[in-house]
């Protein structure tokens, strides 16, 4: 594929468009305002320099990277792309309302939709598009630039051919790991995962354990490259609640219902590293 759209570039909207302009794409990444596209285009400057520091990457391949891409806020620049892929925030109504703009906007008949969402079911972007067959889920994981792994969902509706397509441009241009999972909430990684996170945060919310001691016995004792908590605030408070309750609407098992404290540091905007302050303060 050698026209790829982002619509988004927080965390991992900037990561998979610099993942796709260092592997050859054209890649047009989309935000809301000149401010979020600022930021996003300075968050993937930052990767590309410190990726050539530590030798990672070519100053000639980081140049040719940056002259790949192309930054706006109308949805009509995507409409050459072959596919495009949606890393808005975990919200339902906003990326329900981004395929609509997406279904609209691209003139290629065969170009692919895909989301980067972490949990919502991938049937419901689907159906609100003309195109079904050809919508997908590819789910990075962060920071996309480093972690190799790719979950790649497939809908009731999706395609044979653009599962195929896909799961080769993830893992050959890409040079991802790919794995497929049913659409289900949460998928593979995040059923695992975020059971194990909402746990652990109350284990802290009954004083049972200090945070930085539930941490040290996963990290030392299980030898996790993260304690629980310290992963929370990486991913986000915000994306973990959004996960926890897509997870507890479908599946309706207590332990997948979101801890008060959660809830409540999400709506103090004690939302981690991005806020510089979650279970642990981080420097700005």
């Amino acid at each position: 594929m050698e026209r790829i759209g982002v619509v988004g570039c927080g965390l991992m909207g900037s990561g998979i468009a610099e993942i796709a302009a260092r592997a050859g794409a054209d890649v047009t990444v989309i935000e809301r305002d000149a401010d979020a596209l600022a930021q996003g285009n300075a968050r993937i400057e930052r990767s590309l320099t410190r990726a050539v520091a530590s030798g990672k990457l070519a100053e000639d391949e980081a140049n040719r990277a940056r002259g790949r891409l192309t930054f706006g806020e109308d949805f009509a620049l995507l409409g050459d792309c072959e596919m495009v892929i949606e890393a808005v925030a975990e919200d339902e109504d906003l990326k329900v309302e981004v395929f609509r703009k997406l279904d609209a906007t691209l003139k290629n008949p065969a170009a692919i939709l895909a989301t980067n969402t972490s949990s919502i079911p991938i049937i419901k972007l689907a159906m609100v598009t003309k195109r079904p067959e050809q919508v997908i889920g590819m789910h990075f994981f962060n920071p996309v630039p480093i972690l190799k792994l790719v979950e790649v969902i497939s809908s009731l509706l999706t395609s044979a051919d653009t599962t195929e397509r896909v799961h080769a441009y993830a893992s050959t241009s890409l040079n991802k790991r790919v794995i497929t999972s049913k659409d289900r909430a949460g998928f593979v990684v995040n059923a695992l995962l975020i059971p194990y996170l909402l746990s652990a945060i109350r284990m802290l919310e009954s004083g049972f354990a200090s945070a930085e001691d539930i941490d040290t016995g996963m990290v030392v004792g299980c030898a996790h490259p993260l304690g629980p908590l310290a992963l929370t605030d990486l991913i986000g408070l915000d994306t973990t609640l959004a996960v926890a309750d897509s997870l507890y609407e479908e599946f309706k098992e207590p332990h997948l219902a979101p801890p008060p404290l959660l809830s409540r540091m999400t709506q103090a905007g004690l939302l981690g590293r991005k806020s510089g302050q979650g279970f642990y303060a981080y420097k700005a």
